[in-house]
């Protein structure tokens, strides 16, 4: 085949020798999710400088029918950027911040901005962008917009679909959809944007975005708290709520062993307590406001829960050195899990009054599938989202407990379905749960799903293999 007809060598003529990867050395930090759960293969990694580059990438992908795989930060947890052949389109050159309108509290960025990047510029203009989650160092806002990111603010700002106002697009054919518009109120037919907005890359590329931005926090406290129960942790999250409203930015619940391989596997970390506890809350309120009004409001709540012990220890941040370290504690958690062996992830939501009932359903029912099962529990419990990741039995094999993975998230996830929630709550569907979009989503809606799919990309090259079976 001659370069003027072999599609690969066409791409690399668009993006720049430069700017592709073909060999082994080169192609593996794309081809390998972090974990080390999936390692795909493909063709060629691409890597285009603007939207124009990548319309015309996947022209060319669309003419030769080869699958296309975007890629951005790779931090994904559910396989949905490791390719099975074809072309990886990588968004890491595209990193422009094209305009920041504080007047409208708006931002436009390309969607290779690494998440962190983002909230700086916002705050350079004394704006904040509020999406806030552990990857933010290296994610990058296409992918976190394409698997509808959450992070610990959604109970305040909500998850990345509520902060987009406006997308631009490359679609399946390689045509530009500019969706660019920075409204509140845009009544005019269907809200297209949400059709691309946890979509995994499935129906498009995201190649920039309008975000919205927010007021600059003035005040914000932040306590570390030690409680006896779960339930004892829902009613703290209640009495909050009705004190602080819309304050209340987080509200993160972690168990006993979460906190003890947080800070035993993380030098920096200290637990501030002299004793253990079964469960601890970190949360925080925040205002765009100056003055002490939380500080009060805040002590008012606690001194009512100490005295019933609700509460039974605490901590008030003094410093902003000191609330750093009570999030660092939280955000250790996931990779502190390594030296326990396998673990089976599992990223739940249900209804904030039916969190205890759902904690202790599963810790009953892992024990019973697998004695000796360690569960690590943490997550956002103040928009009911869970992340229930079980740690082997000491003495277990790792790849024999890794085996049993859908022995327990079976179960887990009926359990979840009897509590009217949610297999995944905002980290997608990717590979690892396919079939359990099958089995838990009704068939219209799979089916309507498999329809969008089908008129914006009948040669199924976006994504391909990635939320559906087939």
């Amino acid at each position: 085949m001659s370069d003027t007809t072999n599609p690969l060598q066409l791409i690399a003529n668009v993006v720049g020798s430069g700017n592709i990867v073909r060999d082994d050395t080169g192609l593996e930090p794309y081809l390998t999710e972090w974990r080390g759960l999936w390692r795909g293969n493909c063709e060629l990694v691409a890597k285009p400088g603007n939207t124009d580059e990548v319309s015309r990438v996947v022209a060319i992908c669309h003419k030769h029918g080869i699958p296309i795989v975007p890629l951005g930060g790779n931090t994904g947890l559910v396989g949905g950027g490791i390719p099975d052949g074809g072309v990886v389109i990588s968004t890491e050159r595209m990193t422009n911040i094209r305009n920041i309108d504080p007047v409208n509290f708006t931002l436009t960025c390309e969607a290779g901005c690494i998440l962190g990047n983002i909230q700086d510029a916002a705050l350079e203009n004394d704006r904040l962008f509020p999406l806030s989650l552990a990857a933010e160092g290296s994610c990058r806002i296409g992918g976190n917009l394409s698997t509808n990111a959450g992070g610990v603010q959604v109970l305040r700002y909500g998850n990345s679909r509520d902060l987009v106002l406006g997308l631009e697009v490359v679609l399946p054919d390689g045509r530009i959809w500019n969706g660019l518009r920075g409204l509140r109120k845009d009544n005019t037919g269907y809200d297209l944007k949400h059709l691309f907005v946890g979509a995994e890359g499935t129906l498009g590329i995201i190649t920039a975005a309008v975000l919205k931005l927010f007021p600059k926090p003035r005040q914000k406290e932040t306590a570390l708290l030690q409680l006896q129960s779960s339930e004892a942790a829902v009613e703290l999250f209640t009495r909050v709520s009705a004190q602080a409203g819309d304050a209340l930015t987080a509200f993160e619940l972690m168990n006993e062993l979460s906190i003890e391989l947080s800070v035993s596997h993380t030098p920096e970390n200290r637990s501030p307590f002299a004793t253990p506890a079964p469960w601890v809350v970190l949360l925080e309120l925040s205002s765009p406001q100056e003055g002490d009004n939380l500080r009060n409001a805040l002590e008012t709540v606690l001194e009512q829960c100490f005295e019933d012990e609700t509460v039974t220890d605490g901590v008030l941040a003094e410093s902003g050195s000191q609330t750093d370290d009570f999030w660092r504690i939280r955000e250790s958690i996931p990779d502190s899990q390594a030296p326990l062996g396998g673990s089976i992830k599992n990223d739940i939501t249900v209804p904030v009054s039916k969190v205890s009932e759902f904690l202790k359903r599963g810790d009953a029912a892992a024990e019973k599938i697998i004695p000796g099962i360690r569960p690590v529990s943490f997550g956002h419990v103040g928009d009911g989202n869970l992340h229930y990741n079980l740690s082997q039995p000491p003495e277990m094999d790792k790849q024999a407990f890794l085996d049993r993975w859908h022995d327990i998230t079976d179960v887990l996830n009926d359990i979840v379905a009897d509590l009217n929630g949610s297999f995944s709550a905002e980290h997608g569907i990717g590979q690892l749960k396919r079939d359990e979009l099958a089995r838990y989503r009704p068939d219209v809606e799979v089916e309507m799903m498999k329809m969008i799919k089908q008129s914006l990309d009948p040669k199924n090259i976006m994504n391909p293999g990635k939320l559906f079976l087939d």
